[in-house]
């Protein structure tokens, strides 16, 4: 059943400031919603530097010397002068050829020094018993000792010099020499130490690099 009730206007004095402050509220989370929507967009559009497109790395000297002590020609492949590998190898042939050469002839000399020192009369598998005296003997085995320590010492050095020249061969790797190389030679007035004055005639010699 409907109550006729007269209509009464609704007054909005009262509410109208938290009316107002909702409003305000709602307009302003708009309006930032609006603009972290354009910078996002914004931001994305830009180009923005890729991970992935790094600059290439430099050629490591360290890394070279490291490869050469690991490996004897490693360093050298790394720094790509693979031409060098055989003659680093052909020079540890040659000292470890030398090396073991004076050491079975030191054992050989050393083995009858021994012999004829001790006045032993068994039968021996030994050439230099009879071949030479025991002065010879003990001379020849210094001698082949001697030898031997210093191909052992020469190969160390072989090994150490096989490092350092990959070391100093990688600090030329990324060195960028300018192809406008050319030397000009040409006449020229040249001022004289007598004649201040006077230009006496001359060469100038001009290098571009």
């Amino acid at each position: 059943m409907l109550i006729d009730q007269p209509f009464e206007p609704t007054d909005f004095s009262v509410g109208k400031k938290p009316f107002l402050m909702i409003f305000r509220f709602r307009l302003l989370s708009c309006l930032i919603l609006v603009a972290t929507s354009l910078i996002s967009s914004g931001v994305l559009g830009q180009d923005m530097p890729l991970k992935n497109q790094e600059e290439p790395k430099k050629h490591s000297v360290g890394r070279a010397a490291i490869y050469s002590a690991i490996l004897p020609g490693l360093g050298q492949a790394y720094n790509r002068k693979y031409w060098k590998i055989p003659i680093i190898y052909a020079g540890f042939g040659v000292f470890t050829y030398f090396a073991v050469t004076n050491t079975n002839e030191y054992k050989d000399f050393k083995e009858a020094y021994i012999y004829v020192a001790n006045g032993e009369t068994h039968p021996i598998d030994n050439p230099y018993v009879t071949k030479y005296t025991q002065t010879q003997l003990k001379e020849a085995m210094d001698y082949y000792r001697r030898n031997r320590d210093l191909s052992i010492i020469l190969g160390g050095l072989w090994y150490t010099l096989n490092i350092l020249e990959a070391y100093v061969d990688a600090h030329f790797f990324d060195y960028d020499i300018s192809d406008d190389l050319s030397m000009s030679v040409r006449p020229a007035a040249v001022a004289s130490s007598f004649a201040p004055l006077q230009a006496t005639p001359g060469i100038k010699v001009s290098l571009k690099f």
